[in-house]
């Protein structure tokens, strides 16, 4: 009698716990810039996205580790910077690419011994876990058996937030079981499916492109793609409300990086890196507005905390939702390879300043890449050869890049007057020289030194001619044989 009135006890204490904790939803935004109304932009209307930032809290300076998605993503499902563990190059550690296998020799990346990803650690403790997009994208190997309760289901509706607008990602869950969640929208990479609304000649081109209908095309259009995001931010506050799980719920919406045109994304620019964020849920006041400096990494334990689930002491981030949360001095964020493309570059920002460190000044920022192909990049291009762009637009389209880059964003928001020469700034420069040094010393920065031959390897394998990095050369023998 004694053991079953034990039992009961505890599964009645378990019952309490389990919906004392809150569902945690992250609302994934891919390729997304921040040009939402509640965000100031004024060309268009974001009434779902500002209901949610209006409910709780809006970042003004959330950044995020990298401006592509795989470092990113990576960085933020650990809560550690890329660049620590050496999961920083983008696509990298896959055993298959696009159908196309890699054979044994690629570069297999693993997690240090003891690190878990985000998902394992909230279904070890009692949560079901859900992804739907199921977009993990990450650079090390990984199961998603062992991270979602149902890594099927959520594929199974075409678009998200379709299945999770339907129910299913949480329909698998015990009675008073707390979920942890990602929705993926499409965002900027929506394409056709955002219907075009914009009129193009009623956005602003900022000065460091030129003026040309091949950008106002990808401006507008984009702006076309964040009306169609805001719509289905309605319907997953919507179905969040039907199924009685809103009040209960911790909705952290946030974009992995800036939109795909040039010098926003894969770049470390504010357009690349700088990201919209809302919190709201339990315990949440609204109507906040937060300017300290957010980092990527600062999300994994915050979710952690709010479920109750100890922070593991490999994470670099902290908890920014504490009450006694110490505001960062400053925020990183790194570039590396993205696809076929080798580059570095790292970044500090501090309340006022950004600076920037280009380590391969061997090549310009508009070296090959994987967007040569597209309308607007070869249209830049025929400029660049015809000296049609002005001082402003080759600061990147240029055929030099500056070892350094300080910029006031207090009265420099576009990033277009560099200070690092600047005798004025000189104190500030050797700061953020310091912070960065520090930085790199402390993480053990993993990108300052050249990838893997099995990585460079890897890449070859992907994209064949493309890759005309010097870098490749020591292995190109290898792909041969």
């Amino acid at each position: 009698m004694k053991r079953i009135l034990s039992l009961l006890i505890c599964l009645f204490s378990f019952s309490v716990q389990a919906a004392d904790r809150p569902n945690i939803l992250w609302i994934y935004l891919e390729d997304v810039s921040g040009w939402f109304s509640c965000y100031g932009d004024k060309v268009i209307k974001t009434p779902n996205f500002d209901k949610l930032a209006a409910s709780g809290i809006r970042f003004d300076r959330f950044y995020t580790p990298a401006g592509v998605c795989s470092a990113t993503r990576s960085s933020i499902i650990v809560g550690v910077m890329q660049t620590s563990f050496g999961i920083h190059n983008h696509r990298s550690g896959r055993p298959d690419f696009r159908g196309k296998s890699m054979g044994k020799d690629f570069d297999d990346i693993r997690l240090p011994k003891g690190v878990k990803t985000l998902p394992e650690i909230f279904r070890a403790s009692g949560y079901w876990t859900f992804n739907e997009g199921g977009k993990d994208d990450y650079n090390f190997k990984h199961d998603r058996d062992d991270m979602y309760n149902d890594p099927k289901i959520t594929r199974s509706r075409g678009l998200p937030p379709a299945a999770l607008v339907a129910g299913d990602c949480w329909k698998g869950r015990k009675p008073g079981q707390p979920f942890f969640g990602q929705v993926q929208l499409k965002g900027g990479k929506l394409g056709r499916r955002a219907p075009t609304v914009i009129d193009r000649a009623k956005v602003s081109v900022p000065p460091y492109y030129p003026d040309i209908p091949e950008v106002r095309e990808e401006i507008a259009h984009h702006y076309d793609c964040l009306l169609k995001t805001d719509e289905q931010v309605g319907e997953i506050i919507a179905a969040l409300k039907r199924d009685g799980l809103y009040e209960n719920t911790l909705i952290i919406c946030f974009s992995d990086h800036g939109y795909k045109l040039h010098r926003h994304k894969q770049f470390l620019y504010e357009g690349g890196i700088q990201m919209p964020m809302m919190v709201a849920g339990p315990g949440i006041k609204p109507k906040q507005v937060r300017k300290d400096l957010i980092s990527g990494i600062d999300i994994a334990p915050a979710c952690l905390a709010a479920a109750g689930i100890k922070i593991p002491k490999y994470m670099e981030g902290a908890n920014f939702l504490s009450p006694d949360y110490q505001p960062r001095k400053f925020v990183v964020a790194a570039r590396d390879r993205c696809d076929f493309t080798i580059e570095r570059i790292r970044t500090v920002v501090t309340p006022r300043y950004k600076y920037l460190r280009n380590y391969l000044t061997d090549r310009p920022f508009m070296q090959p890449s994987y967007k040569d192909s597209w309308p607007v990049s070869q249209r830049f291009r025929e400029m660049m050869a015809k000296g049609e762009m002005n001082e402003t637009q080759l600061i990147f389209f240029g055929p030099k890049k500056s070892p350094e880059e300080l910029y006031d964003l207090s009265n420099d928001p576009h990033e277009i007057h560099n200070l690092a020469n600047d005798p004025k700034h000189k104190k500030v420069l050797a700061q953020h020289r310091k912070l960065l040094a520090g930085w790199i010393k402390e993480t053990g920065d993993k990108g300052q030194t050249t990838e893997s031959d099995a990585g460079l390897l890897a890449t070859l394998k992907r994209w064949g001619d493309k890759c005309v990095n010097p870098e490749y050369d020591r292995v190109r023998a290898k792909l041969k044989q």
